[in-house]
């Protein structure tokens, strides 16, 4: 086949980055929204939320995971042109989802206190962010088959509806996190509450709304009837090349959220200054991410179609764009830096804190662009999961979090000491991770022939 010359590259990149940043940007929104809602209540509603929220962001890494790990598989029998294999990876992943979204939900409902004992000491903290959990673990139960479907839909190049659903769901959201935080139109003022059950109420409203897009699909269905095909090859795939990448973003997920028990148990400026640092920094990174996503699907449909030395040129030219948006995102952190230290209605230490975390992440957005770039887009597109898994592990649980919990309980440097040197994490693994992608080992098609019939 002919090679898509690189201006053709570029295009079909932009088509798919496009409607990927949009989503995430409105995912951002959201985030930004209850913090800067909650800026009116109190300082501790903005704390407790964020601690809490620790939970729903390892959950995003459980259905990104899943998620990605689908996408590895559908993405290239996309560009095979075989669709009974992706209805059958749809069906395998959301049997994981809906099982650990039931747990998450269980244990949100049940045991809220100790939950949040993990993160903190602060009886207050503890209190509001256990009635956060209780009300938002209604929402767990929809998310985990909402992000699988949105995922299938995305390795097909299917990003529009998402990020259609997605603007109108959250732009919802934010209108009742406001109506329910502040008791605008008679509705009671629910505070740090409020933001539970918004967040609820939309996801919701979101299932019903992917269930009827699903009704008018032609290709890709939300069918939990795909969860009882039976396909030994396709598992065995599934569970060799998915469970890496869902343990490489658990592992990290978790190993990210260690960060904010190490900040957590630093004093109430410390987290109220890393909640307005990580909206922030969301901002920052909704290229970077979108770059990497729409990445991973083109490289993925190339390999598919066995098209593997256009492949490789292309993973060459989306690093040059990821070079450019890790720029644009620390531009961006250090243009809004001024306009959130004037507006964060925080204690002058707390502000003290976030103007030099604001600092740090200026140049932090560029390692972690990178390497999501890499580990998450390039080589997943390749079927090579087991890499990431071990170069994030090995860099969060044997030197980040390890160092972070030394430097702050051991030899108890200052806060802004602390948070600098968790941030040298996405750094310590470039020279591995980019020895990785120039020996070309993850360039494999992963597909499979005759799969029903061998079956």
């Amino acid at each position: 086949m002919k090679s898509l010359g690189k201006n053709v590259f570029y295009h079909k990149i932009f088509k798919l980055v496009l409607p990927i940043v949009i989503q995430n940007l409105l995912s951002a929104a959201v985030s930004s929204a209850d913090v800067v809602m909650l800026n009116y209540v109190g300082q501790s509603s903005i704390a407790a939320a964020s601690l809490a929220a620790q939970y729903s962001s390892i959950l995003f890494m459980v259905y990104y995971g899943l998620g990605t790990g689908a996408t590895m598989l559908c993405a290239q029998y996309f560009g095979k042109g075989d669709m009974r294999a992706i209805e059958a990876v749809e069906g395998i992943a959301l049997r994981f989802s809906v099982a650990i979204s039931i747990l998450f939900a269980v244990m949100s409902f049940s045991v809220p206190h100790l939950m949040m004992r993990v993160f903190t000491d602060d009886a207050e903290l503890i209190g509001l962010g256990a009635y956060y959990l209780r009300y938002i673990s209604v929402s767990y139960l929809c998310w985990g088959l909402i992000e699988i479907y949105l995922s299938i839909l995305r390795s097909i190049g299917r990003v529009v509806v998402g990020t259609v659903l997605n603007a109108v769901t959250i732009s919802f959201d934010i209108f009742l996190n406001a109506v329910l935080i502040f008791g605008l139109f008679g509705a009671p003022k629910l505070g740090i509450i409020g933001v539970a059950a918004s967040t609820s109420i939309s996801r919701v409203l979101e299932l019903i709304a992917c269930i009827v897009i699903s009704h008018f699909s032609k290709d890709i269905k939300l069918n939990l009837r795909f969860m009882f095909i039976r396909n030994k090859l396709l598992f065995k795939d599934f569970i060799r090349l998915s469970l890496p990448a869902l343990g490489n973003d658990v592992s990290w997920g978790v190993a990210f959220s260690m960060y904010s028990v190490i900040i957590g148990h630093m004093g109430a400026d410390a987290v109220a200054a890393n909640s307005f640092v990580s909206i922030i920094r969301n901002f920052g990174t909704v290229l970077c991410f979108g770059v990497a996503s729409a990445g991973g699907i083109l490289l993925g449909n190339e390999i598919g179609e066995n098209r593997l030395e256009e492949a490789r040129a292309n993973a060459g030219r989306l690093m040059k764009l990821t070079v450019l948006s890790g720029l644009a995102g620390g531009l961006l952190i250090f243009a809004a830096a001024p306009f959130v230290l004037k507006y964060a209605a925080l204690s002058e230490t707390a502000l003290h804190y976030l103007k030099y975390m604001l600092l740090i992440n200026t140049y932090y957005v560029m390692g972690a662009a990178v390497n999501t770039t890499l580990i998450a887009g390039v080589f997943r597109a390749g079927g090579d999961s087991r890499f990431g898994f071990i170069c994030d592990t090995i860099d969060m649980w044997c030197y980040a979090v390890p160092l972070g919990f030394l430097a702050a309980f051991v030899f108890k440097l200052p806060v802004l000491w602390v948070y600098f040197l968790l941030c040298t994490d996405e750094f310590v693994k470039w020279p591995w991770v980019i020895k990785h992608y120039k020996s070309g080992k993850w360039l494999k098609n992963i597909t499979r022939d005759n799969l029903f019939e061998d079956a």
